[in-house]
């Protein structure tokens, strides 16, 4: 997937809140089975079903060590050829797939207004929620994403999942209108990240050897999707506390550790495949805690319609000699149908597998 920038997220304690933010990914999905509401399930208070219980998580290895923390990007600096930030930003995205970014140029105040509203969104009562269901056979709307089957394994959280930007790819019979102030907060919040995600691909770009403007133009007119999504606490995760966003480094899940005032921004199987694998797509996943709820918003930015996906041309960085196309082409609306089919727990891993051309010494 391309570039994600996402948005922020927000664990809601009874003394207090602590809240999250991301930037880079995106990829259109098809539609969802309808599900239990989870939120509703979890006002119950009689235990987590069966569907939703991941016993195999308990096993695998997590970091906590204080040197496996991902990537902190200053934008401010980017430009500044006196300064090697640009070169950082090069580092995280090959080695890591994630990274923070501060000093975006996100006003504080859009970032507050649209956290006060998803809030306030989630909050509200199941039946009005639901006046933003997703339709059948989408995905835009309230309710949960990638479910195909009756035996899957379900996410444990609820998502309001809408298309931003352009203006032209709105369905506004699925945009809230409660509270009165949140389709105003979405605009402006989704033209703000627009504007990060742009700023980096240019220094992306730039370090890929590569005229912005050619990054950028795949980019122009595609859609920015974003999703908001809530997680009630449960008891699922009790035996080590583990919570939020979590990516897989080195064979171990390492946590993200949200940084006030940062996006988070995750590379995505898109720039992995238009930087020639240079830069790296990381599986990732979002755990739950049992004591806290936690809020999240994610924007996605695809490439236009008519882009294909293949790796950039004339491709160098300082680091790497022009090699030849490690990934094969393909339209972007069939990287999005191959990327339905493909779907595997957490990330189209087995879709970045499928394009990726096989050497003799690989086969």
């Amino acid at each position: 997937m391309p570039a994600t920038v996402r948005g922020p997220s927000s664990s809601k304690e009874k003394s207090g809140r602590r809240r999250r933010r991301s930037v880079f990914s995106g990829m259109e999905v098809g539609g969802s089975l309808p599900v239990p509401n989870v939120q509703q399930l979890a006002s119950r208070s009689e235990g987590v079903p069966v569907r939703y219980i991941r016993p195999e998580l308990e096993l695998e290895r997590v970091s906590n060590g204080e040197y496996d923390r991902i990537p902190l990007i200053d934008m401010s600096k980017l430009n500044d050829v006196r300064d090697d930030e640009a070169a950082k930003l090069h580092s995280a995205c090959k080695d890591w797939g994630f990274f923070q970014v501060i000093n975006h140029g996100v006003a504080e105040e859009v970032i507050l207004k649209m956290k006060a509203d998803i809030q306030e969104f989630f909050s509200q009562p199941l039946e009005e929620k639901m006046e933003y269901a997703q339709l059948p056979n989408g995905i835009e709307g309230y309710g949960q994403a990638f479910v195909v089957s009756e035996e899957q394994k379900l996410d444990w959280g609820d998502m309001l999942y809408i298309n931003a930007q352009p203006i032209n790819r709105r369905n506004m019979r699925l945009w809230p209108s409660s509270p009165s102030s949140i389709r105003a907060s979405l605009d402006q919040y989704s033209i703000e990240l627009e504007k990060v995600a742009q700023s980096l691909m240019i220094s992306m770009a730039k370090n890929l050897g590569v005229e912005p403007e050619k990054l950028l133009d795949l980019f122009k007119e595609g859609v920015q999707t974003v999703r908001m999504n809530y997680y009630p606490p449960s008891l699922l995760n009790q035996v080590n506390e583990v919570q939020g966003l979590q990516i897989k480094k080195d064979g171990k899940w390492v946590p993200v550790d949200p940084i006030p005032g940062a996006f988070i921004v995750n590379v995505g199987d898109i720039i992995e495949i238009m930087s020639n694998g240079v830069y790296k797509s990381i599986e990732h996943r979002a755990l739950v805690n049992h004591k806290k709820e936690r809020l999240s918003i994610a924007a996605f930015h695809d490439p236009n319609v008519d882009a294909m996906i293949e790796p950039l041309p004339n491709l160098h960085t300082l680091d790497q000699e022009k090699q030849a196309p490690n990934y094969k082409s393909i339209s972007h609306q069939d990287f999005k149908k191959l990327g339905r089919k493909m779907k595997l727990d957490g990330k189209n891993k087995g879709l970045i597998q499928y394009l990726k051309i096989q050497t003799e010494k690989e086969e």
